[in-house]
């Protein structure tokens, strides 16, 4: 757990870790991004020369860690609200791997990126000595839950597919969902939660507390580590 004073310092922080595990890899990099409205300003600042020239685009590819079964340019979609902020400025258009929402349905776009990430990977198995990301970006939702693993729902439990879908979301918007799975999510070198404002502080309490929640559950095989500002914190807390 880091503590940082406000949302702006999370911001910067954490786009200095993304930037760090960039630096570590001298091959080809992928990231998972997460929707949400708390990693917005992580995105602005990557877009910025302060980062922007810090970043060798060609090798770096973008994947997102769900989606809402919307099209690519409605506002509810978590890449292409990612592409409007910084993306579709910087990266190639090759590197950029969304969810393909013009399937014919969630279950069917759940099957072809988990074939991407399938192909991206080069094994039908992952192998917690080479993980999938290099960085996997998360939040939580006041119901506990993180990407669209809803507390409850059969997606948390699964163990072998990559990718499902969601026929119904526990939270708005009330949109079918695509997500990562834990074990896909959790094939990372370091997997950074992004916590902030005090609307989060009674579900932080509730993970602190150890209650099962998939948020709680979601770990990397490398490192994890929360972001958190004073606000979401419990009074109480000590570190």
């Amino acid at each position: 757990m880091i503590v940082v004073a406000d949302a702006e310092a999370l911001a910067n922080i954490a786009a200095e870790r993304v930037i760090a595990r960039i630096d570590f890899n001298s091959a080809r990099i992928a990231i998972c991004l997460t929707g949400g409205a708390t990693p917005k300003r992580l995105y602005e600042l990557l877009g910025t020369d302060a980062y922007r020239t810090r970043i060798p685009w060609h090798r770096v590819h973008w994947f997102i860690g769900d989606e809402r079964f919307v099209p690519a340019d409605d506002p509810l979609n978590n890449m292409g609200a990612a592409r409007r902020i910084f993306l579709d400025h910087c990266a190639p258009p090759a590197n950029i791997h969304a969810i393909p929402t013009d399937a014919a349905t969630p279950e069917q776009s759940a099957r072809l990126y988990e074939a991407r990430l399938r192909s991206f990977y080069s094994a039908d198995r992952l192998d917690p000595a080479r993980p999938l990301f290099d960085a996997v970006l998360m939040g939580i939702g006041p119901d506990g839950h993180t990407a669209s693993l809803f507390p409850g729902y059969p997606a948390v439990a699964e163990t072998e597919r990559w990718v499902v879908s969601v026929p119904e979301a526990h939270v708005e918007p009330f949109v079918p969902r695509i997500t990562l799975t834990l074990p896909a999510l959790a094939s990372c070198a370091e997997m950074l939660f992004e916590v902030s404002g005090k609307d989060k502080r009674a579900i932080v309490s509730r993970v602190l507390a150890g209650e099962d929640l998939p948020a709680g559950r979601a770990a990397s095989v490398g490192e994890t580590t929360w972001l958190a500002d004073r606000a979401a914190l419990p009074e109480n807390f000590r570190g």
